[in-house]
């Protein structure tokens, strides 16, 4: 099981994107090896909205369809005591500038006991999950 954070997401579409070589070469790694991927509501809003802008909105939408229609990419959405846990987080995690949404994947990965992550963001690390790749 691997969670998928949204830096993995705009290096994948995202040519010109610094990890995209990279982000590439690991999707494939994934998709061989038939690892089930996991992701939450909040990155894929990140996600979306950073494609939109990095691209265009069209592309993003495009994108966005394929990605809740794939039936290797399970979509998680926190509820209310996941939001306020993430919050908690959000707080102690202050002093190192980490985001409300990374925030809410380590409680949810915590939750699904996926200690595994597709990132570039070493705010994951700090949080003690494993990063890839």
């Amino acid at each position: 099981m691997i969670f998928i954070d949204t830096g993995a997401f705009l290096a994948r579409y995202i040519e010109r994107d610094q990890y995209h070589d990279v982000a590439t070469e690991h999707w494939r790694v994934l998709q061989n090896v038939r690892r089930q991927c996991f992701t939450s509501n909040y990155v894929l809003d990140e996600a979306i909205t950073l494609l939109a802008r990095r691209s265009t909105y069209e592309f993003a939408a495009e994108r966005a369809r394929n990605l809740f229609e794939s039936a290797s990419l399970s979509i998680l959405r926190p509820d209310e005591n996941d939001e306020l846990a993430a919050l908690g987080l959000f707080q102690k995690y202050a002093d190192q500038s980490v985001s409300f949404t990374d925030c809410i994947s380590f409680v949810l990965m915590e939750q699904q006991n996926i200690k595994c992550v597709f990132s570039f963001d070493r705010h994951f690390r700090i949080a003690g999950f494993d990063v890839e790749p």
